[in-house]
């Protein structure tokens, strides 16, 4: 067993665990904040009720996300702490604004807004919701620089074996982090447009299916309602689907628009910075123009697909220039020329020191796991461009003001709200394990023996052994499916229980006897 894989496997699988609930927390929350604006400015019930359901489930993802955003800080430490001490002095700053100048004011606004039903002026109310999604958007741009610093290192130089930041501004100004945040905003409103649009397609269809609504000889709905379910199956309860869904719909379009554009600048960049990544992405393995829309490798091959057995079954000519550099005609270096410059930069060799292990002597592969690259950067593209179409379709489908009463269209819906979150998820493991064999990879920009760059195999923690790596990786592991299992339990209860479970009011008969609850934690419950 060796313990960098295991490391490695830990922090791969919490990670993308823990970044599953970020982007529709910051998507979200802005939407939500939206709502109450718009409920503040009209008055009109439905944007209320829009407002407390979907800031439930808000609430529920925002917490589930506290809870293993956490562990992440602790690895650092545990696991990888040749990395941290490397990385330190770095790190430091964009943490630390992180933690106090973003996350702090996150949850602290957030509890104001939790307490605050009622007990606050309607615009003071208002305000907390905004400083707390606001907050939390710039939470995502302190943790981006960090990470863009490891893609694209600025500002620093090398003191005593030690990373240290000579140019704060040029670290928190990185071009790297000016593509990526963008890049990931959009992506967040394309995950919260999709959870919107299946959710309320849902809610829609169960309407349809139930006989509340119904649609007259030119397919326009009929609105109804429903004597036994009340004030959660009334009109004002359409209102809140129907425009859930629309927003949601033009929501996922519109970003899926931004994450073209700042995706294409951020490959662009990747391109200058990063060449072998994108090289291995499209399994570029000779110099040319082509993209490949198709490559296969060679499964029955031993070890991992490299250009010795990877086989282009359809290309289009030009392409991979134009993502490079918008034109049809440079050709872009591929695997097998970028091999010998990296060697000739870096070394063909882990240097001999101890910090090493075993890995110490051993020879260098500079070219990354190219079916995880390949694949990832394809399967990130067609998740984002099946939710763009499906957010036209239903925009289409639901002009004449209901969804059609299909059951498969409906499960097709709530499916779909997967497809941003696989896309998102997708993109990173592709960012992430491109970069190897480095941790922090080289600035090409930089010259001399001083470059600051670090090797995976350099960051991992000496004094901990195999076994203790594997047992906190089945722990965590364990705990984090734990905390899966009740993330989908707590959704799929109050998104069942439609509006009335965010509002038991709306429930409740005229004529039971109850008292008010004075629980300030009703709403969060």
């Amino acid at each position: 067993m060796d313990p960098l894989e295991i490391a490695r496997w830990q922090f791969g699988i919490t990670t993308v665990y823990h970044f599953l609930m970020v982007p529709l927390t910051i998507g979200l929350g802005i939407v939500v904040a939206v709502m109450q604006t718009a409920w503040h400015r009209t008055g009109k019930d439905e944007y209320l009720r829009m407002t407390k359901f979907w800031g439930k489930l808000f609430l529920i993802n925002f917490i589930m996300g506290v809870a293993t955003g956490i562990v992440q800080e602790f690895q650092f430490g545990m696991a990888w702490s040749e990395y941290s001490r490397f990385v330190g002095d770095v790190f430091g700053a964009p943490l630390a604004m992180e933690a106090l100048l973003a996350f702090f004011v996150e949850s602290t606004f957030l509890g104001l807004w939790i307490f605050g039903w009622d007990r606050l002026p309607k615009r003071v109310h208002l305000a907390t919701i905004w400083c707390a999604t606001l907050a939390a958007t710039l939470s995502a741009y302190f943790i981006l620089v960090a990470n863009s610093w490891m893609q694209h290192p600025v500002g620093t130089e090398i003191v005593d074996g030690r990373a240290v930041m000579t140019d704060a501004w040029a670290v928190f100004t990185n071009n790297t982090a000016m593509v990526t945040f963008p890049h990931t905003i959009f992506g967040a409103f394309a995950v919260a447009g999709g959870f919107l649009l299946g959710i309320s397609w849902y809610h829609l269809y169960k309407r349809r299916s139930a006989g509340i609504d119904s649609v007259d000889a030119n397919g326009r709905v009929i609105i109804g309602e429903s004597a036994t379910l009340g004030k959660n199956r009334d009109k004002t309860d359409y209102n809140v689907w129907i425009k859930s869904l629309r927003i949601g719909s033009a929501v996922a379009l519109v970003s899926f628009l931004g994450v073209a554009f700042s995706g294409h600048a951020q490959a662009q960049l990747m391109f200058e910075q990063q060449p072998m990544k994108m090289a291995a992405a499209e399994a570029a393995c000779h110099d040319g123009t082509g993209f490949s829309v198709l490559s296969i490798g060679d499964l029955s091959s031993p070890g991992k697909t490299t250009c010795d057995d990877m086989v282009a079954v359809w290309e289009l000519p030009g392409l991979l220039s134009f993502l490079a550099h918008n034109d049809f005609t440079t050709e872009i270096k591929g695997v097998n020329t970028l091999v010998p410059e990296y060697q000739e930069k870096y070394g063909t060799h882990i240097p001999n020191d101890p910090m090493y292990g075993d890995r110490a002597g051993t020879e260098i592969d500079y070219v990354p796991v190219m079916a995880v690259t390949y694949w990832g950067f394809r399967l990130m593209i067609t998740l984002g461009g099946l939710s763009a179409v499906a957010a036209g379709v239903a925009l289409w489908l639901t002009r004449k003001g209901t969804v059609p009463q299909s059951k498969w269209l409906s499960r097709l819906a709530l499916f779909g709200m997967l497809a941003p979150f696989g896309a998102n998820s997708a993109g990173w493991i592709f960012t992430e394990m491109g970069r190897q064999p480095f941790v922090v990879a080289p600035n090409p920009s930089f010259e001399g023996i001083d470059q600051v760059f670090m090797y995976t195999a350099a960051a991992v923690s000496p004094g901990v052994s195999a076994g203790e790596m594997l047992f906190s990786l089945i722990a965590l592991t364990l705990v984090y499916a734990v905390l899966l299992v009740v993330e989908v339990v707590l959704l799929t209860r109050y998104i069942r229980g439609g509006v009335g479970s965010a509002m038991p009011e709306l429930t409740e008969h005229p004529d039971d006897k109850h008292k008010k609850d004075d629980d300030v934690l009703s709403f969060a419950y």
